[in-house]
């Protein structure tokens, strides 16, 4: 085999109580679809000739070095505990240590089933795969901790969901996968020295200046209160907050049916899955806070006393909603082009937000066009925003480069849902001209491109899309 990973394994060296050693299922007919070269870069990979890549990276055989391993976990979903989940359609190959220092997890999505699958077939249909990949390195040009795509390839085989599926697998890269639920799950089993050894492992690859589980609790907390002020601050809804689906890491992780918000509404949802919106965009602060107070629950187990342990917790998370609100309304300044700060700022920036709400006005566009004098055109009634941009006038005369900070905080390109269905439907009959192309516009999401605009257009009454779907 030409392709060469260098291959540094640490999870795997951890007890079997953690994984289930499982390989990839062959697939029938491997057929490349994209390679991230520059990401292979940073991962010292050397890439080896069409043919062996797709057949690494859908599965069908095992680079040298790789410890496939499908990982462990639990969680609530929808705010229900499942005592038992793990990766039901994925492996962790192995891990690797970049041109950068950092560790970083290689795994494959939907290379069929594990032992954690319940039921399921372990694969993946060509549509998230190709969502996961545009959107993850999409969040990632837009500078917004997440995992990232290495690769995707086609499969040769049909996966049945609504109807028959072409099938395909995605290479997802982390800097680790360990989730709130990693930590529930061998705390609900009453398994203290695996919680202990988890909790030093998360300790010495993430957070090495932490001091023990309340130190790992304070860190974890820092990154997803940074995390969560960047997605509101670009419109995005993730779609699904489950603990299994949060990352101690801090990284944006499973692209399900998350969804970047056309026009502004506190309370939008797309996920076809949340009925009640649990998961709506002005409730993700509020669920992070939630999940971070499920891992303090299962970090406390192992502390012998637990009272004192309990009162730190409890002060640790606490501390969560108004550490989000800083980091929030930092983004948000930013926005309006205020690189100071000021005691009306909040009121100025929720002012504005409730008046494009009203006016239905887009949230990427609204944004970007503040910098461009063109705000105003947004809105239904034009008149609502002359209103507030009085006042913003006056606020932004204090500021010395307000053009600037607003250019670096507003995306110019976002992957539109629409744009993000079409480029899926046009895959699906063999066309990945609209999949190359929003790669390479997205990659440059805060510069102006002039032959991209349609790409900054919000969806026509005919392209909206109303609901997201998990691939599962």
């Amino acid at each position: 085999m030409t392709l060469k990973i260098p291959f540094d394994n640490s999870y795997a060296r951890l007890p079997d109580a953690f994984f289930a050693r499982q390989p990839p299922v062959p697939v029938r007919a491997p057929r490349m679809i994209a390679f991230n070269d520059d990401l292979a870069k940073l991962l010292r990979i050397s890439p080896g000739d069409v043919e062996d890549m797709a057949e690494a990276f859908a599965g069908n055989s095992i680079p040298e070095g790789a410890e496939p391993i499908a990982q462990l976990y639990s969680g609530h979903q929808f705010g229900q505990y499942n005592p038992q989940l793990g990766d039901g359609r994925a492996v962790l190959l192995g891990e690797t240590v970049g041109t950068d220092g950092v560790r970083r997890d290689i795994q494959l999505k939907g290379s069929g089933p594990t032992p954690f699958s319940r039921r399921g077939d372990g694969r993946a249909w060509l549509g998230p795969v190709l969502r996961e990949y545009v959107i993850s390195e999409a969040m990632h040009a837009l500078g917004i901790p997440t995992t990232r795509a290495l690769a995707a390839v086609e499969t040769g085989e049909t996966v049945f969901r609504e109807g028959p599926m072409p099938g395909a697998v995605l290479t997802r890269v982390a800097s680790s996968h360990l989730r709130v639920g990693t930590f529930q799950v061998f705390a609900a089993r009453g398994q203290m020295d695996s919680l202990k050894r988890l909790t030093d492992y998360a300790i010495a690859r993430h957070y090495p200046k932490a001091e023990g589980p309340m130190g790992l609790l304070r860190s974890v907390r820092d990154a997803q209160a940074g995390l969560i002020a960047r997605w509101m601050s670009v419109g995005f809804i993730h779609g699904v907050m489950n603990t299994d689906n949060c990352s101690i890491a801090g990284e944006t992780i499973d692209y399900g049916p998350c969804a970047f918000m056309d026009t502004y509404h506190p309370n939008t949802v797309y996920s076809s899955i949340d009925r009640m919106g649990r998961y709506a965009y002005s409730n993700q602060p509020d669920i992070a806070v939630w999940n971070l107070a499920q891992l303090a629950t299962s970090l406390i187990q192992q502390m012998d006393d637990k009272e004192a342990a309990v009162e730190e917790a409890t002060e640790i998370v606490h501390a969560m909603p108004d550490l989000l609100q800083q980091n929030w309304l930092s983004r948000f300044r930013a926005k309006i082009g205020l690189a100071t700060a000021d005691k009306g700022d909040q009121e100025l920036i929720t002012d504005l937000l409730k008046r494009m709400a009203e006016g239905q006005a887009d949230f990427t566009n609204t944004f970007r066009a503040l910098g461009g004098g063109t705000a105003r055109d947004q809105f239904l009634d034009p008149a609502a925003f002359d209103t507030w941009e009085k006042d913003w006038r006056a606020r932004l005369a204090r500021e010395a480069a307000p053009q600037e900070v607003m250019a670096a905080a507003n995306p110019a390109f976002i992957p539109r849902n629409h744009r993000i269905e079409q480029m899926i439907q046009a895959a699906v009959q063999g066309d990945y001209a609209p999949f190359d192309r929003l790669n390479a516009v997205l990659a440059r999401p805060y510069e102006d491109q002039g032959d991209a605009e349609d790409l900054r257009r919000p969806p026509a009454e005919n392209e909206v899309v109303h609901a997201t779907f998990c691939g599962t």
